[in-house]
C-alpha cells in the first residue's frame, strides 16, 4: 500500500467517524423520541419540531458552508463542525424546556452541515479516481454502522440511562474526532473564493420553515394555508433571485445537465422515502404493538443492517455507478412495497424485518453508487459549492420525508389524541384509535412507496452521455446560463 492510499484511508477513517456521530445522533432519538415527549410533556407541534429543526437547518446552511469552506478552509470548517457538535451535544443533555432542547438541535445541525458538506471533498481529493468507489463505499457504509448500532442504543439509554444521555455519548467521540482530524487532516485545497449568497440562503430557509409549518401544524387551517402560500410565493422568487445571483447558493446551472437533473432528482426522491423509515417503524413498534423502547430499537435493526452490508459491497462491485444506483433505487422500492403490503399490528415479525432489511439494502446500495456517480462527474473546482448544493437537495427529501409522514400518519387519528402517538401511549387510550393509526400507517407507506418508484425511474434516466475525464457536465460560461 502506497503513502498516499495509506493517508487517503486514514482521511476515510476520521470523516468516516463524522458520519457516525451525525447517524448516531439521528437514529437514536428516532427511537427514544417518545421518551423525550414524555419528559417535557411536549404537544404534537414541539414533538415534531424536535426532529424537524434538526433537519431543517442541516438543509438550510449545507451550500453556505461549504462556500464558507472555499473562504475559511475546508480542514478548519471541517474541525470546527466537530467542536460545535460537541458542545451542543453536552448543553442538549442539560435542556431545561423543550424549546431549549430544540435550539441546541438547531446549533447540532449547523454543525452536522459543517461536517457533511465537506466529508466527500475531502475524501475526493485523498483518494485517487479508481479507488473512490472504494472509500465512498466504506464512508457510507460508516452511516449505515451508527444507524445499526443507534436504534439499540437509543432504546436502552431510554430506558435505563434517562433521554439526556443520548446527547452525552456524543461528547467523548467528538473530543476524539476534533484531536484526531487535527492530527490527521492536511490542508485541502481551496474553491475559488467567492462571496457567500445571504439573500439565498434567507429565502431558502424561509421557504422549508414555512413549508414544514404546513405540514407539522395541519390542524391550524391559518397556519397550514398561510405556510402553503408563502411557499409557493417564496419558490419563483428563490429561482429569480438566484439567477441573478453573482454566486447563488442554489446554482441554476444545476439544471443544465440532465445527469445532474435526474441524479439529483432520484436522491430526493430516495431521500423522501428512506429518512423517515426508521422513526415509522420505531413507532409502529412501541404504538402498535405495545413494546419499550429498547425492543422497538432491536426490532427496526434489520434495516440499518441492510444498509451496512449493502454500502460497502455496493462499492467493491465492478460495475458501473450507475448501474449500482438504478439496482439499489429498485431494491428500496421492493421493500417499501413490502412493507406497505404487510403492516398490520399482526403481521408476523419476520416479514416486516424482511421488508426493512431489503429497503435497506437498496438505499445503501444507492447512496454508494448514487455519491459516486455525482461527484465522478463534477469538475475538480466545483466539488465543494456543488456537493453542498447535491446534499442540500437530498436534506430537503429527507426534511420532507419526516413532515410529510408524520403528517401522514396522524392524520388518521383525532386531533385530541395525536401528543399520544408522538408519546407512544396510544395503545393505552385506546384500541380503536390505534386501529385508526394503523390506516395512517398503510397511507404513509404507499406515498413512500410511489416516491420510491418515482425515483427508480429517475435514476435510470440519469445515464450521462460519454465525457472525457475533468470535463463539465454543465456549460460554464455566463452566457449559456444567465438569461
Amino acid at each position: 500500500m502506497t503513502p498516499d492510499i495509506r493517508y487517503a484511508w486514514r482521511v476515510c477513517a476520521v470523516a468516516s467517524i463524522g458520519l457516525v456521530l451525525i447517524g448516531v445522533a439521528g437514529s437514536t432519538l428516532n427511537v427514544a423520541l417518545p421518551a423525550v415527549v414524555r419528559h417535557f410533556k411536549a404537544g404534537p407541534l414541539e414533538s415534531s419540531w424536535i426532529l424537524l429543526s434538526y433537519l431543517l437547518v442541516m438543509t438550510a446552511s449545507m451550500v453556505f458552508f461549504g462556500r464558507v469552506a472555499d473562504l475559511w478552509g475546508r480542514r478548519e470548517t471541517y474541525l470546527a463542525g466537530f467542536a460545535l457538535f460537541t458542545i451542543a451535544s453536552l448543553l442538549a443533555g442539560f435542556s431545561p424546556n423543550v424549546w431549549f432542547l430544540i435550539a441546541m438541535r438547531m446549533l447540532q445541525a449547523a454543525a452536522a452541515a459543517m461536517i457533511l458538506a465537506n466529508g466527500a471533498v475531502i475524501i475526493t481529493h485523498a483518494f485517487p479516481p479508481e479507488k473512490l468507489s472504494r472509500g465512498m463505499g466504506v464512508y457510507i457504509g460508516t452511516l449505515s454502522v451508527a444507524q445499526l448500532t443507534g436504534p439499540t442504543l437509543g432504546g436502552f439509554i431510554a430506558d435505563t440511562a434517562g433521554w439526556q444521555w443520548i446527547f452525552w455519548i456524543n461528547v467523548v467521540p467528538g473530543i476524539a474526532s476534533v484531536t484526531l482530524g487535527a492530527l490527521i487532516l492536511r490542508k485541502v485545497p481551496r474553491g475559488p473564493k467567492q462571496p457567500i449568497d445571504g439573500l439565498g440562503n434567507a429565502l431558502i430557509f424561509a421557504a422549508l420553515s414555512a413549508l414544514l409549518l404546513a405540514l407539522s401544524e395541519t390542524g391550524s387551517v391559518l397556519i397550514t394555508y398561510g405556510g402553503a402560500i408563502v411557499f409557493v410565493v417564496l419558490v419563483p422568487l428563490i429561482w429569480l433571485v438566484e439567477r441573478r445571483a453573482s454566486h447563488p447558493v442554489f446554482d441554476t446551472r444545476l439544471f443544465a445537465g440532465r445527469l445532474l437533473v435526474l441524479g439529483n432528482f432520484a436522491s430526493f426522491c430516495n431521500a423522501v422515502s428512506r429518512s423517515a423509515l426508521l422513526l415509522l417503524a420505531a413507532l409502529y413498534f412501541q404504538v402498535a404493538r405495545g413494546v419499550d423502547a429498547l425492543t422497538a430499537g432491536v426490532s427496526v435493526l434489520p434495516l440499518a443492517v441492510g444498509m451496512a452490508v449493502a454500502s460497502p459491497i455496493a462499492g467493491l462491485l465492478r460495475v458501473s455507478p450507475y448501474a449500482v444506483t438504478v439496482g439499489g433505487a429498485v431494491f428500496s422500492s421492493a421493500g417499501l412495497g413490502l412493507l406497505m403490503a404487510n403492516i398490520d399490528p399482526a403481521t408476523p415479525y419476520w416479514v416486516l424485518a424482511v421488508g426493512l432489511f431489503v429497503a435497506g439494502c437498496g438505499s445503501g446500495t444507492f447512496l454508494t453508487g448514487n455519491t459516486t456517480q455525482m461527484m465522478s462527474a463534477l469538475p475538480a473546482d466545483s466539488l465543494g459549492v456543488v456537493n453542498g448544493l447535491r446534499l442540500m437537495i437530498m436534506n430537503v427529501g429527507l426534511v420532507l420525508s419526516v413532515g410529510l409522514s408524520l403528517t401522514l400518519l396522524t392524520s388518521s387519528v383525532p386531533p385530541a389524541v395525536r401528543d399520544q402517538v408522538y408519546a407512544a401511549t396510544l395503545a393505552q387510550l385506546s384500541p380503536v384509535a390505534v386501529g385508526q393509526l394503523m390506516d395512517g400507517f398503510r397511507l404513509t407507506y404507499a406515498v413512500l412507496f410511489c416516491v420510491s418508484l418515482l425515483g427508480a425511474l429517475s435514476a435510470a434516466l440519469a445515464r450521462g452521455p460519454r465525457r472525457r475525464p475533468g470535463s463539465p457536465v454543465w456549460p460554464t460560461t455566463a452566457s449559456s446560463t444567465r438569461s
